[in-house]
């Protein structure tokens, strides 16, 4: 195997774990039966750190990443026990959306830029511009 073939092969493998992330996500959210709105109206929230990048490549990276990682709504969950049900539900969109970033391609951003991903080149940059 070729490692561009190794290297295609392991995104694909990050974007069915993704993929499976949603699909949990929304699992443990269905399972919950809490409400359809407040889920369409939190699904997004986190891709609101992404204005980190007003202030710099560097700082939108660190935002960005910081509620791009499973171990936030993990803990979310964890305070659960003490907060209930909400927390729960709060942390399942939450998965649910970082599934759906990878699922897409969206990884965790390098310095270097928005488009400059742990899963490889997005946008501008993988186009080579």
């Amino acid at each position: 195997m070729t490692d561009t073939n190794f290297a295609s092969s392991t995104i694909l493998l990050q974007r069915l774990e993704g993929l499976a992330a949603l699909g949990l996500g929304v699992a443990a959210y269905i399972g919950l039966g809490q409400s359809w709105l407040v889920f369409a109206l939190l699904f997004f929230v986190p891709d609101l750190f992404m204005l980190g990048y007003l202030r710099s490549a560097r700082f939108g990276a660190a935002s960005y990443n910081l509620v791009h990682t499973y171990a936030a709504p993990a803990l979310l969950a964890l305070l659960g026990l003490a907060i209930g049900p909400l927390a729960y539900g709060v942390a399942a969109i939450w998965v649910a959306h970082i599934g759906f970033d990878r699922m897409l391609g969206y990884g965790l951003k390098l310095d270097a830029g928005f488009e400059h991903t742990h899963l490889g080149p997005i946008g501008k940059a993988k186009r080579g511009r």
